[in-house]
């Protein structure tokens, strides 16, 4: 059982890293039969449902009551204004792959902010390691940014700049607050907080664009199914159990994964340079997740 849950626990950063990369892929999808907003609203409440199913067959443990402001906190920061951002560049006329790049920079600002604020200390290889990864990403925004920028507009840069700091906000929020949170209602708790607030939004700025189709529903599928509910729960147990910098540091390596799917189905430009950057990402993620500061006590377990 031991090898068993270490080779698990090896491999969920990079399940979450391949799952996680295929969101912005979804958006480009979604957003060309639906409304961001209106689309992300249904997204977060079907998940919210099917987890709260989920949640009565297998009997997991409730959400206390004194944990519902923080999962309210982070659902909003992490699923409604992170993927609200991201959708709406998207919408706006950003590509999907350089979206990708932009909302991978979120990892310094979390690295940066957890050592201030959560006082957490990375080692030496390890501040190495979110060197790197950044040099990653600016290698590709660079290239991206040579091949022109297309349609991007003031409006989704903005977007872009706020989901960044929706995901850092969550992350830390999650990190400081929410480590005993039981994973399946806390996250269903998320979602719910993040469905209502989009809710708000999208009735207040967007006509309810819901074209159903053949493309919009495998999107929406693929978003409950594997994003929403796989990818983000591997997402909060990796946070459960280690810092906010080297959980976020895996998110440098989703900008080349993203960029080379969008290459392949949208035919948006790959060069050389997007291939470097992943073995760059991928080497600063290594460095940055190989050690843990703080081995994880046996209260960082799943509640359930």
């Amino acid at each position: 059982m031991t090898t068993r849950t270490s080779l698990f626990e090896r491999l969920t950063p990079w399940i979450f890293v391949a799952l996680w990369s295929t969101g912005f892929v979804v958006a480009r999808y979604s957003t060309n039969n639906a409304g961001p907003l209106s689309f992300l609203t249904v997204r977060m409440l079907c998940a919210a449902v099917l987890l709260y199913i989920i949640a009565k067959i297998v009997k997991a443990p409730k959400l206390a009551r004194s944990s519902w402001s923080t999962s309210a906190i982070v659902g909003t920061c992490m699923h409604a204004i992170y993927l609200g951002g991201v959708f709406y560049a998207i919408k706006k006329g950003l590509p999907s792959g350089l979206s990708a790049l932009i909302a991978g920079l979120h990892p310094v600002v979390t690295s940066v902010a957890g050592r201030v604020l959560l006082k957490e200390h990375l080692r030496r290889s390890q501040w190495v390691g979110v060197m790197l990864g950044i040099s990653g990403v600016v290698v590709v925004v660079i290239d991206k940014v040579r091949d022109g920028l297309g349609d991007v507009t003031k409006p989704a840069l903005f977007a872009m700049i706020i989901s960044i700091i929706g995901m850092s906000t969550g992350t830390l929020v999650q990190r400081a607050r929410g480590r005993e949170m039981p994973l399946v209602t806390g996250t269903a708790a998320q979602y719910v907080s993040a469905g209502a607030v989009l809710l708000v939004a999208s009735s207040l700025f967007e006509d309810w664009e819901f074209n159903i189709n053949t493309e919009l529903v495998l999107a929406l599928l693929w978003s409950v199914f594997i994003l929403s509910i796989s990818a983000v729960m591997l997402m909060m147990l990796l946070i459960s159990r280690h810092s906010a910098a080297r959980v976020s540091s895996l998110f440098f390596l989703t900008p080349a994964l993203s960029a080379i799917e969008s290459a392949i189905l949208f035919g948006e430009r790959l060069s050389p340079l997007a291939l470097v950057a992943l073995v760059v990402a991928l080497t600063g993620v290594w460095l940055t997740m190989r050690n843990p500061v703080v081995a994880p006590s046996p209260e960082s377990l799943l509640a359930d």
